[in-house]
């Protein structure tokens, strides 16, 4: 699900804020103003994001953003080698778990995406090496101003779909893809009237580091 929409005005510390529109409410602002379209080379925080976007599928980011804490709880604050060794009477608590989105095929996939991205590791050194290559290792700097001129997909997130399924991850479409490459900073999708856009586009060009302050924790 792509999340980018026009800009709206904020009160914040005395001073006129623009922020892209579905940034309401703390949790959603905070995600905003500090993680999303940072650039990520972190390979625990990537596959934290995956796994995300792959529950969100048919939810409201909301959601997922609601439900961080429990899902880093209950997935071992996404150690993949820990997730992939998930067995049956930790799928049967998992989905009793409310702290998560209690879908059985979700869970399964994030069992199966553990295994699969740490076959990536093993191959490329690193997942971070592999899947910054769609994007030609750096940050595509799009330049939108307004929510329809923000597409579902795109070539490289089809490129990448295609790929990780190739690979044996799960819940990969496209769509999830280009929403995965947008919360990772792949590409900078902030529309043009957000204080974020030229903060990212500055900081790519000065290749400073980006990132606020963490929140993956």
């Amino acid at each position: 699900m792509t999340r980018t929409s026009p800009v709206y005005h904020v009160e914040m510390r005395d001073a006129q804020i623009q922020r892209c529109d579905w940034a309401k409410g703390e949790l959603n602002i905070a995600y905003h103003d500090e993680e999303w379209g940072v650039p990520s080379h972190d390979d625990r925080h990537l596959f934290e994001l995956l796994i995300l976007e792959g529950a969100q599928a048919g939810l409201s980011w909301s959601t997922i953003l609601n439900k961080r804490a429990g899902y880093r709880r209950a997935f071992d604050k996404f150690d993949a080698h820990r997730v992939a060794r998930y067995d049956a009477r930790k799928v049967k608590r998992l989905l009793a778990n409310p702290g998560i989105v209690r879908n059985r095929l979700k869970i399964a996939a994030a069992i199966q995406n553990a295994k699969a991205f740490l076959a990536v590791q093993k191959e490329f050194g690193s997942f971070d090496a592999y899947i910054w290559q769609f994007v030609g290792k750096r940050p595509m700097q799009n330049a939108r101003r307004a929510l329809r001129e923000v597409p579902a997909k795109t070539a490289e997130s089809d490129a990448m779909s295609k790929d990780l399924a190739k690979r044996g991850f799960k819940f990969v479409g496209s769509t999830i893809c280009y929403a995965f490459m947008q919360a990772t900073g792949m590409v900078n999708d902030h529309v043009v009237g957000c204080f974020r856009w030229e903060e990212l586009r500055k900081a790519a060009r000065t290749q400073l580091p980006a990132r606020r302050r963490s929140t993956t924790g």
